[in-house]
């Protein structure tokens, strides 16, 4: 904090402007409030907060200092079309727009109209915008970008990506205009196009502005903020980092999606804009639920809440499964509605009627999935009429636009399944896969889960389970264990259940090599996918009754208890166990004494191992926390050992 009583005499206002053109505004800012206190109507003290709050980001105090400075100096119109610049900023459209009337100057015209446009355009008045930027000289670079922006609007990608380069032919390199083409390759799913630019605005900002500290966080290195500067702004890099970690999403590269967003500039959280903070949200879901949903609900009562922000929420209350919460959004953002893609909108109603009329959902599913099924057949159609022309371009861009129709089809389908999944009704589930058979054939999570219901309905369906199961497992047989361990498991038992034992084994021993290399690699990672194959085939043979057998195989599985004792073994292994006190406790079995002893020792061993091994994991939204010492494997464990000696003796 600057202290104005111990400057020299003389030095106020040189310190001042040092302030401004080292760009460290908010010292600046602290200098010129006591100045603006003593005299609320000084023009010097206004202009220079003004323009260092516009500088900071302050959109909203910027405006108020231009509106005083207008009301003092009505007829200077320069502070007129600042004014108007702040609102637009600070999304007060409207009066933004009707500020910028007051402009008279003919000398600002030009600037006038683009402040318009760009006013239409952010109130997503897309015709008003352009019949704006046609009015500018079209030997302006200015315009060309402009209609750019226009055609990423309407997603002319490629005809906006023409003209942002155009406009980076005339006006030389600029971080945006780079950002807006990587943007364009974004959208046309060009993902090493738009990586290229991207590294280019990154590399920039690093041999440029070493300041900004890009990658200091990923590296753990302890740095100040670098706030909402205008050199950040200039960079791009901001906007660089979100494409990259958009990108990096998309392609299932989840790691590196969260470490292009440590590597931006560093700031604080009440510093972020609202994109960062959606993209933050969204990439750490799955570690931080809780504070995920947070910053997607504090996000949708802002103005600048980006358009995405509303379906995303909607989806995680869904998959997360808290469909009230889920309904009362929607129900208090009608407005949102509207703007949402009509098949989004649809496919999230049906989910939340799903929970009080089932019949209902399915129908509404079924519609959807008819209306999905045309247009996929049309585009097909329109593939081979594009082949047959000998067209590659059209053939790729109908291609893509097969690929993007077959993404929103699928989760229909799936949830549409999932109704008669739950009532273990797999025949009527295998009956809606074959159906789609036409269009999802070759798609993975189709032929994932038509192998999870052939495997359920067991009996003379495993067979034809293993033909969908191989070829997953063989597609990422090189990588095994990014093969998630369920699929490996129920290949497993489907092998030992049509007498390939040695199939079994071999896959069994190749899971279980991999597992060594990454544990010589990495000593203190824990690695569960041979320990849950185990398990899966332990309790299934506990399942067919032969408890001796498949309890010895949980046990066994679980060794060493340090690295395999976790959230997940433990689902598993204690299911088990209960089936066997059960079946104990009802006279269904006998055990021989030596397997109930190799039983307690196990569950001595899990309690002296599971004291920080939690037992389930806490709902993000839940009311209520579970008590640490319950929410323990130990816990559990004690339980489960003062059941088997109770039934164990009588």
């Amino acid at each position: 904090m600057v202290v104005i009583g111990r400057m020299q005499e003389g030095q106020y206002t040189q310190t001042i402007y040092t302030y401004i053109k080292q760009g460290q505004f908010v010292e600046a800012i602290d200098c010129l409030l006591p100045e603006y206190e003593n005299n609320n109507t000084s023009r010097a003290a206004l202009s220079l907060l003004g323009y260092c709050y516009y500088q900071i980001g302050d959109f909203m105090s910027a405006a108020d200092c231009y509106g005083q400075l207008i009301q003092i100096y009505p007829d200077h119109e320069q502070y007129k079309l600042y004014y108007s610049q702040s609102l637009q900023k600070s999304c007060q459209y409207e009066a933004a727009m009707k500020a910028s009337f007051t402009v008279d100057s003919p000398a600002m015209k030009e600037k006038v109209v683009k402040l318009q446009a760009a006013i239409k355009y952010d109130e997503d008045d897309l015709q008003g915008a352009k019949s704006m930027v046609e009015q500018c000289a079209s030997d302006d670079p200015d315009t060309e970008s402009n209609l750019g922006c226009l055609l990423v609007k309407e997603k002319r990608y490629a005809e906006a990506c023409k003209k942002f380069t155009a406009a980076m032919n005339v006006k030389g390199y600029q971080a945006h205009l780079s950002y807006n083409i990587a943007l364009c390759h974004y959208y046309m799913k060009q993902y090493a196009l738009a990586l290229k630019n991207i590294a280019d605005i990154i590399e920039k900002g690093i041999r440029e502005h070493p300041e900004l500290s890009v990658g200091m966080q990923t590296e753990g290195i302890d740095v100040r903020s670098v706030g909402n500067s205008a050199t950040l702004h200039e960079t791009a890099l901001v906007e660089a980092f979100n494409l990259k970690a958009a990108i990096e999403y998309q392609l299932k590269n989840f790691e590196g999606a969260q470490e292009a967003l440590t590597d931006m500039p560093p700031r604080g959280e009440e510093e972020l804009d609202c994109v960062t903070l959606h993209n933050q949200a969204l990439m750490n879901m799955d570690t931080s639920p809780t504070v995920g949903f947070e910053k997607l609900q504090f996000l949708l009562q802002q103005t600048e809440c980006p358009p995405e922000t509303f379906g995303n929420l909607l989806l995680l209350y869904i998959k997360h499964q808290y469909y009230g919460q889920a309904a009362d959004v929607m129900a208090e953002n009608t407005h949102l509605t509207f703007k949402m893609d009509p098949y989004l909108y649809e496919y999230l109603d049906a989910i939340i009627v799903q929970q009080s009329s089932p019949e209902e959902a399915f129908r509404r599913f079924d519609d959807i999935a008819n209306r999905h099924t045309d247009n996929l057949r049309k585009i097909t159609k329109l593939v081979q009429e594009c082949r047959q022309n000998n067209d590659e371009e059209s053939v790729k861009k109908a291609v893509n636009e097969y690929d993007e129709a077959l993404e929103k089809y699928i989760p229909v389908l799936m949830a549409q399944a999932k109704i008669y999944w739950d009532k273990s009704n797999y025949n009527m589930v295998e009956k809606i896969f074959r159906k789609s058979v036409e269009f999802c054939n070759e798609h993975d999570a189709w032929k994932l889960n038509v192998a999870h219901v052939l495997f359920m309905q067991q009996e003379n369906k495993y067979k034809e389970a293993i033909g969908f199961y191989e070829p997953i497992v063989k597609k990422h047989y090189d990588n095994i264990l990014s093969v998630s361990a369920i699929v490996l498991a129920n290949l497993c038992v489907s092998y030992i259940m049509t007498s390939q034992n040695e199939e079994a084994e071999e896959l069994m021993r190749k899971i279980e090599k991999e597992e060594e290399q990454m544990s010589y690699e990495d000593p203190d990672r824990k690695v569960y996918h041979l320990c849950i194959v185990n398990l899966v085939i332990g309790t299934l043979y506990c399942a067919k009754g032969n408890f001796e057998f498949g309890i010895t195989r949980v046990i066994k599985s679980m060794e060493p208890y340090s690295k395999k004792l976790g959230m997940d073994t433990w689902h598993y292994a204690k299911r088990c166990f209960l089936g066997l006190i059960e079946n104990l406790a009802k006279h269904m079995i006998m055990v021989r004494d030596v397997v109930l002893q190799d039983c307690i020792q196990f569950l001595e061993h899990a309690e002296l191992y599971g004291k920080q091994v939690p037992c389930r994991i806490q709902p993000p939204l839940a009311t209520t926390t579970a008590h640490e010492g319950k929410n323990t494997v130990t816990y559990e464990a004690r339980l489960l050992k003062a059941l088997l000696i109770q039934v164990s003796d009588m």
